[in-house]
C-alpha cells in the first residue's frame, strides 16, 4: 500500500511517502516561506525520487489542523484535490496528534502545542497505550497558564513539545515545576512519516464535506460574526 502524507498546517512543511509499511521518503522544512508555492514541487520531487507515480497511490493523509489558517487550508485543499482526482481515500489527522507521536518513548502523557498568540496555545493531551497513540483530552485553544494549572492536578508527568514551546516554557515551568518535562529540539518538528502511519488505517473522510479543524475562528471571521450577532 502506498500512502502520501501532507502537512502544511504550520511553518514546518512535511511530505512523506509510505510504501508497504515503511517510510520510503520524507521531506521536512521549517521555514517561513509560502507553502502554496512549495508544496506541489516537493510532492513531485519526492515521488520522482521514490519512483512512484500518482496513479500508484492508494491513499492520501493530511494534517487537518489546528495551526496556521492559510497553511491548513493549503494542505487540505491539495489533499482533497489529489484524492478526488485519483479516486482514492482521504483521511485527516489532527496536527497536534502528529506532533504528539514524537513523544512515543516518554513514560507519561504528551502535550503537543502550537502558539495561538496572546498567551494562548493550541494543545491537547495524548498518551500511548500498548503502542497506540490515544487522545486523553481533546484538542483545544486555551491560555497556556490555564492549561498548566489543569495538568498540574494530574498524577502523570507531562511532556511538552513543539517548535513554539520556547514561547510558553517559562509559564508552564513556573506553574508545574518538575512535573513538566520538555522535549529536546530534535523532537519539535512534526514528522510526516508519523502522519502517514497514523492515517493509514484511519476511516476515510467524505472528500466533498471534509473541512479543516481550525478549533477557533480566524480573528477577522470572529469579528464579522460578532458584528452580525452570529454564533
Amino acid at each position: 500500500m502506498k500512502v502520501l502524507a501532507i502537512d502544511t498546517s504550520n511553518y514546518v512543511m512535511g511530505i512523506a511517502l509510505l510504501e508497504d509499511g515503511k517510510v520510503s521518503g520524507e521531506y521536512i522544512t521549517n521555514l517561513q516561506k509560502n507553502h502554496s508555492v512549495r508544496v506541489m514541487p516537493a510532492i513531485q520531487d519526492l515521488m520522482r525520487e521514490c519512483n512512484v507515480k500518482p496513479a500508484e497511490l492508494d491513499k492520501v493523509v493530511v494534517a487537518k489542523g489546528p495551526g496556521s489558517y492559510t497553511g491548513v487550508r493549503i494542505g487540505v485543499t491539495i489533499a482533497k484535490t489529489l484524492a478526488w482526482t485519483l479516486n482514492i481515500p482521504l483521511s485527516g489527522i489532527s496536527s497536534l496528534e502528529v506532533l504528539a507521536a514524537n513523544g512515543k518513548h516518554f513514560n507519561g502523557l504528551i502535550s503537543p502545542l502550537f502558539d495561538a498568540r496572546r498567551g494562548q496555545i493550541y494543545t491537547g493531551l495524548y498518551g500511548y497505550n500498548e503502542g497506540l497513540l490515544q487522545t486523553v483530552k481533546d484538542d483545544r485553544n486555551v491560555l497556556a497558564s490555564d492549561w498548566a494549572e489543569e495538568l498540574k492536578q494530574r498524577e502523570e508527568e507531562i511532556l511538552f513539545l513543539g517548535t513554539d514551546l520556547p514561547i510558553h516554557e517559562s509559564v508552564i515551568k513556573e506553574i508545574m515545576g518538575e512535573k513538566a518535562k520538555f522535549a529536546p529540539y530534535t523532537s519539535f518538528n512534526p514528522r510526516p512519516g508519523e502522519l502517514a502511519f497514523l492515517g493509514i488505517h484511519k476511516e476515510a473522510e467524505d472528500i466533498h464535506t471534509f473541512v479543516p479543524n481550525y478549533i477557533r475562528l480566524a480573528e477577522a471571521e470572529a469579528k464579522w460574526r460578532e458584528q452580525q450577532n452570529l454564533k
